[in-house]
């Protein structure tokens, strides 16, 4: 049994990789999972995850030239399996994207769930694959009309090449926000359910500053509790590993992503 989840939001900023490691942290409560920084251009989350002396990362296991075993860049790190990329240019510049088929499709084989953490832009072919591989996302947004605008981007792409959608995240929520008047309106647009609600919380950027998960830095945080509460609304529905397996490699290349009007929220 296993199912892939890309986390993704379409733009930078609303916290995607804390949430990541954050619902995976949750998650591993119960699953074995695997969480792997599929943002090959802008790399993050081996700093969230104290990984950033890692020696061997996902930009090395996408270099044409080089056969590394994909064990070689799994980290074990507070319960979860860790594949880190890196964050050298050069290292972007000589990858591959089109190997993370068969990556993922290896890592498929040892874990219940993978999440992938998606670039923030869906600007290329590297940026976009991991939402095509993916069998359902979570939406990260922040309740403001920019950021709403870029998730629902993000679900129509995903929608169209057959991704599902796990549900909506709202991250980094202030009382100012009125997120009870948002809520309402974001459930008309968005196919997944509302799965929570994240306060933005200092807790959040002193985890950062450490170099650990938010749940391992700070596991009474509010911010805490609310991604526990939201891994919990998230209904894993693996399917057969050789299946999922067959179908990472046979994705196709997608293409970019184009604009839509905001003025439809």
């Amino acid at each position: 049994m296993v199912e892939a989840f890309a986390v993704a939001s379409g733009k930078g900023g609303t916290g995607k990789t804390t949430s990541t490691l954050a619902l995976g942290l949750a998650l591993a409560e119960t699953y074995d999972v695997t969480v792997v920084d599929a943002d090959t251009e802008m790399a993050n989350l081996l700093f969230h995850a104290g990984l950033d002396d890692a020696d061997v990362t996902l930009h090395d296991l996408l270099l044409g030239e080089r056969d590394i075993p994909v064990a070689d860049a799994c980290y074990e790190r507070f319960g979860l399996t860790v594949v880190p990329c890196g964050t050298d240019l050069a290292g972007f510049r000589e990858a591959d994207p089109t190997r993370l088929h068969d990556v993922i499709a290896e890592l498929a084989a040892d874990t219940d769930v993978l999440l992938l953490d998606s670039p923030a832009a869906l600007d290329s072919a590297a940026s976009v694959l991991p939402i095509v591989l993916a069998d359902r996302v979570v939406l990260v947004t922040q309740p403001t009309v920019p950021a709403l605008s870029d998730a629902l981007k993000v679900q129509e792409y995903a929608t169209s090449y057959g991704t599902g959608v796990a549900g909506v995240l709202f991250n980094k929520v202030r009382p100012a926000d009125a997120i009870e008047r948002i809520t309402p309106k974001a459930e008309r647009y968005f196919e997944g359910p509302i799965i929570g609600a994240v306060p933005d919380d200092d807790a959040a950027r002193a985890a950062r500053r450490a170099g650990q998960p938010l749940l391992a830095y700070a596991p009474d945080s509010p911010a805490a509790a609310a991604y526990r509460d939201a891994a919990a609304a998230i209904d894993v529905d693996g399917g057969e590993v050789d299946a999922l397996a067959d179908r990472f490699r046979s994705a196709v290349i997608p293409d970019p992503v184009k604009p839509i009007d905001s003025n439809r929220l």
